[in-house]
């Protein structure tokens, strides 16, 4: 089945999410801290890390970061990487990522003129570019040297899914 003809809900792209982004860890080359099923101490310092239910991070996942990324107006076959890049870099960087890949104003915020544009663009070619945006941005964070890698495979597992 295509990428752009499959369905992706919110309980699918959690699913393959939380494939990626696994238990507990306390790598102290993280600047998000302690964290959990990718749920961090330094972006939620109220919550319990290492008690974090995945029915918990379920809630927050939908909350944070699906709803606010607009993953649900954008097309099937973006959906995911759209959500996993507002997971891993933050929501605003990914709405710039998607700006930048379909040639719109990047100011973060996925309004009429951007879904316009990545309604317009074949689906395959949003995804490419999307992904090769996201990798170059990715690449020029301070800590690529550490969790390069690590994202590259991450990046290059969801391409294998398409």
């Amino acid at each position: 089945q295509q990428r752009g003809a499959q369905v992706m809900t919110f309980d699918e792209a959690f699913r393959r999410l939380i494939g990626h982004e696994g238990g507990y860890v306390n790598d102290p080359r993280d600047p998000g801290g302690e964290t959990k099923y990718g749920i961090s101490r330094r972006s939620y310092p109220s919550e319990d890390i290492a008690g974090l239910t995945l029915e918990r991070a379920k809630a927050i996942y939908l909350r944070d970061f699906w709803g606010p990324a607009g993953c649900d107006a954008v097309p099937d076959g973006i959906k995911f990487d759209l959500f996993d890049a507002a997971v891993n870099s933050g929501v605003k960087a990914a709405a710039k990522m998607l700006q930048r890949a379909v040639g719109e104003t990047e100011d973060g915020i996925i309004g009429p003129r951007t879904l316009q544009a990545v309604q317009s663009m074949p689906a395959p070619r949003l995804v490419a570019r999307f992904n090769g945006v996201r990798l170059e941005f990715m690449a020029g964070l301070s800590t690529w040297p550490a969790f390069g890698r690590g994202w590259a495979r991450r990046i290059a597992a969801n391409l294998m899914e398409a």
